[in-house]
């Protein structure tokens, strides 16, 4: 299998996990969504640290020790991915996949606004299309559900930045998820123990659920090492695409496996952004094409120009 077939089959792997992740929180509704946000933190710590000490890739880790502001920008990344990911389970387990499902659809643009409001990148108009189209979307949902989908915002606005704080950093997935994990460790540990203090807790009720609540480092970690494979042998723009299939199958869980509502009002809101995603993706990969003929011009021109240097001087070429 060439590493091309790999990198898509480990997209595809890592998208159908996340699509999926909503089945396993439902398993886990017995514990209130701080306790396994807790849990999902202190274990993917112990999975992540195994999996450093196999692979030995301690480098970044003690290069980023030496960067007080790189561990100031990690802190922050970290309190944007636990609260992504307490959001996440709060909707999951109050009946709402398909408004957070609603979240990881509009999570390009709110990107695409992030690069013009922090980075001053300049859109081109199709992405400003997309954009106008995304806040229509928006407005409709939000009379739909008689609220702004204040879940589907947040979990955008919070992975967002996210990405946004990760791209600046440049660091490893797993040496990142450690000390993302690292920093949220200690207090999510602290609470875990102050928590078997109380019958609130869920851990140690029954077999099965105290097993699910210890794999949630494996349901963090794998997915996100597939995505790393994937992202080091194929294009970003084809890894943009396939990351769409975690909310189209997080939406046909919440409609067809939990039923939850889908209204007249509400499905055209998501038509909306679904026609966002269509204009944006096309621009993306038209832009692509465009920067990568260009190149081949670029590197076209310079052979020629090499070669007539080349003859003008009475060297073969």
């Amino acid at each position: 299998m060439t590493d091309t077939r790999k990198g898509y089959l480990f997209a595809f792997a890592a998208n159908l996990l996340w699509g999926f992740m909503p089945v396993y929180i439902k398993l886990l509704r017995e514990a209130g969504s701080v306790e396994i946000l807790a849990h999902r933190v202190v274990w993917s710590v112990v999975v992540v640290s195994l999996l450093l000490a196999v692979t030995r890739k301690w480098g970044q880790l003690k290069a980023l020790v030496r960067r007080p502001k790189a561990l100031a920008a990690v802190a922050f990344a970290a309190v944007l991915l636990a609260g992504n990911w307490w959001m996440y389970i709060y909707g999951v387990n109050t009946n709402r996949v398909v408004e957070s499902a609603l979240g990881y659809f509009i999570n390009p643009l709110v990107i695409v606004v992030l690069g013009v409001t922090v980075l001053r990148e300049r859109l081109r108009a199709a992405q400003w299309l997309a954009v106008g189209i995304g806040a229509v979307a928006v407005g409709v949902l939000t009379v739909d559900y008689g609220r702004l989908p204040y879940i589907a915002l947040f979990l955008a606005l919070t992975w967002g930045g996210y990405g946004l704080v990760k791209k600046r950093l440049q660091l490893g997935a797993t040496e990142a998820l450690l000390v993302e994990s690292g920093v949220l460790a200690i207090p999510a540990l602290a609470y875990l123990v102050w928590l078997t203090s109380t019958p609130d807790t869920a851990f140690g009720d029954h077999v099965g659920l105290t097993l699910l609540l210890v794999s949630a480092g494996f349901v963090t970690a794998v997915p996100l090492l597939f995505f790393a494979g994937a992202a080091n042998r194929i294009p970003l723009t084809a890894i943009g695409i396939m990351q769409y299939l975690t909310p189209v199958l997080q939406l046909a869980l919440g409609v067809f496996l939990f039923h939850e509502p889908m209204p007249p009002a509400r499905l055209a809101g998501f038509a909306l952004v679904w026609l966002a995603l269509i204009v944006f993706t096309a621009d993306g990969i038209r832009a692509a094409s465009r920067a990568r003929a260009q190149a081949r011009n670029r590197t076209a021109g310079d052979s020629a120009d090499q070669g007539t240097s080349y003859a003008s001087s009475g060297v073969p070429s």
